[in-house]
């Protein structure tokens, strides 16, 4: 039988065998020959950098001009679960510092029992899930060699894979997709305080669940058996007191008292803004750029009513669908107040952390405008 190192430094999760897991269960992206592969890759990168100066008008960031802050790579699926490993890792290392701190016996015996393996292939599980859905993101938690941005990643094979099955025009689908991701890169090189604040945030609210781990298997299970009934609830657009939406992000969503509630609700309500406004650049782009924008809107929207029962249920188990109506609310904001203030006036949001909207003020955009003077 294998002994333990006292020494060893202490996991939940094994991150090595959550990378190696996901690559095993990864289901393959499209035939390409190698020639096309090389073709899809430089493509890419060309529009990647052709999209910064659309980025760059559209928005009136000065920090658009001559991008160079942060990586760019061309990922396939494997790789970009490794990556994603590496960043959840990084994101994780606050909480587990703390209950290293705080709870080291129970974090001992957790070690001692799992060695990370159980929870390093459920991860590796949800990563192998994502990897063909993703078509690209913007990381900005890990570091660049190049300066103080993060990285860009575009998924080579689930690009070429969603440009087939909407058949449309390669060169335009892949330029638009690259507006919405190197939107994502501007934003955080606009306000180089936000990967700061969002970390600040993220670190409170992963602390406040693993002081609760005591009871996180009791509420674990309460928070599956209440899923159906919220997707209902949901789909009913009702609100709460508060003016606020219910949401539906995933088992995490309800494991929180009020104040991971409240954290909860800043980090939903500066993601609807990223998204919205990645969003707003990309359908800023006419058929002057994008011949064919019309149609690949059209089409891709249409995708999601042809997911299966099992994909949806995924999908809302882990929050996806919440991250769709992000893109949704954070849209309406940005065009609410853009129509009213200008772009000028919207990029007031990138100046400082106190002037993010909150998830109220996503949903009552007036009421920033009003706060913001404008």
């Amino acid at each position: 039988m294998a002994t333990m190192d006292s020494n060893a430094p202490l996991q939940l999760v094994n991150w090595d065998l959550a990378a190696t897991t996901a690559a095993k269960l990864t289901p393959p992206g499209p035939k390409l020959s190698a020639r096309e592969v090389r073709s899809v890759v430089d493509n890419l990168r060309e529009l990647a950098d052709l999209s910064v100066e659309h980025v760059h008008r559209i928005t009136g960031l000065e920090a658009a001009r001559d991008l160079r802050d942060s990586d760019l790579i061309i990922v396939d699926r494997a790789s970009w679960a490794k990556a994603n490993t590496q960043s959840f890792k990084t994101l994780m290392a606050p909480a587990i510092d703390h209950l290293a701190h705080t709870k080291a016996e129970q974090l001992k015996a957790a070690n001692a029992a799992l060695g990370g393996t159980v929870t390093g292939a459920q991860m590796g599980a949800i990563l192998a899930f994502l990897s063909s859905k993703v078509l690209g993101q913007y990381d900005p938690f890990v570091a660049s060699a190049r300066g103080p941005g993060g990285r860009l990643m575009l998924v080579a094979p689930n690009i070429v894979s969603v440009e087939r099955e909407l058949n449309v025009e390669p060169a335009d689908f892949r330029l638009w997709v690259c507006l919405h991701e190197q939107t994502h890169r501007v934003q955080f090189a606009a306000a180089p305080w936000l990967k700061d604040h969002m970390m600040e945030h993220i670190s409170k609210l992963t602390v406040g669940l693993a002081d609760k781990a005591d009871t996180l298997a009791e509420r674990l299970a309460n928070a599956l058996k209440s899923l159906p009934s919220r997707g209902q609830q949901n789909n009913q657009e009702q609100h709460d007191d508060d003016g606020v939406p219910p949401r539906d992000g995933g088992i995490l969503s309800l494991l929180q008292d009020p104040e991971d509630k409240a954290r909860l609700s800043h980090l939903t309500a500066v993601m609807s803004l990223l998204e919205g406004h990645a969003n707003v650049v990309m359908d800023a782009v006419d058929s002057s750029i994008v011949p064919t924008v019309k149609t690949i809107r059209r089409r891709f929207n249409a995708r999601g009513k042809t997911r299966g029962p099992v994909e949806k249920f995924i999908r809302r188990l882990l929050g996806l669908d919440a991250k769709m109506r992000q893109y949704s609310d954070g849209a309406r904001f940005v065009r609410a107040v853009v129509d009213a203030a200008g772009m000028e006036g919207f990029n007031r949001v990138w100046e400082r952390a106190e002037n993010l909207p909150t998830e109220k003020e996503i949903h009552a955009p007036t009421e920033w405008i009003r706060r913001m003077g404008l």
